[in-house]
């Protein structure tokens, strides 16, 4: 069995999911716009950029989510999918996706985005497991706007994928090819570990580095 590795926004979506539910969250009026948007916008390019503390954006995003009842969450994260998600689940990440499924492969995304937002996300995509920021949730189920655990982002990926994988008796090394599929420079640290890194869709950061290592570049959605 070999092991493929996906990050999600703008690799196997071409958005980013987090940012969008913020956008979301503005059009329904659930947040003040011109705090909120400014607040989302700059993590968003400090992200970019690779620039961002993780913590403080989670803190930031999992506060919102606190601010709301679980009933709320639910129907909004249904409504989000529709609207937003769905339209954006295009064929081409569907067909890699499935590639490495049918060849047998062990399938997971890893993703810095909060699990409240890719839960949905990955099962549409058919992947069973996912590793995510993990939101604290109190007894009644709604996210209290704190972290469990470290981040999911940039070495961080690294730390959770070999938790994950530990939790299942296994390790990095046991794989006699391991993927992983990035669109940005903040996943070097993971891709550079597996034996078949990909930049996927990538930015000009890691387009420049995966060209300097060889690395293999494909675009999934110019055809889409």
């Amino acid at each position: 069995m070999n092991l493929a590795l996906f990050d999600l926004d703008h690799t196997l979506l071409p958005i980013d999911s987090d940012h969008e539910w913020g956008e979301f969250l503005v059009r329904k009026g659930a947040v003040d716009e011109t705090a909120f948007r400014a607040r989302n916008d700059a993590f968003y390019e400090q992200y970019a950029a690779g620039v961002l503390d993780p913590v403080a954006y989670l803190e930031f995003a999992l506060g919102t989510l606190a601010s709301f009842s679980k009933e709320e969450l639910d129907n909004w994260q249904l409504t989000y999918m529709r609207e937003v998600i769905e339209p954006q689940l295009l064929p081409a990440a569907h067909e890699l996706v499935k590639k490495h499924q049918d060849a047998g492969d062990l399938v997971a995304i890893v993703t810095a985005t909060n699990r409240f937002i890719t839960a949905p996300i990955a099962q549409a995509l058919g992947v069973e497991h996912l590793i995510a920021a993990e939101p604290e949730c109190g007894p009644n189920g709604c996210p209290t706007g704190k972290l469990l655990g470290e981040p999911t982002y940039g070495p961080g990926k690294i730390a959770a994928t070999n938790n994950w994988l530990a939790s299942r008796g296994q390790k990095l090394e046991d794989f006699p090819r391991s993927w992983f599929y990035s669109d940005s420079q903040n996943d070097i640290p993971l891709m550079s570990l597996v034996t078949d890194p990909v930049a996927t869709n990538p930015n000009a950061r890691l387009t420049a580095h995966a060209q300097a290592h060889g690395w293999p570049i494909i675009r999934l959605f110019e055809q889409q």
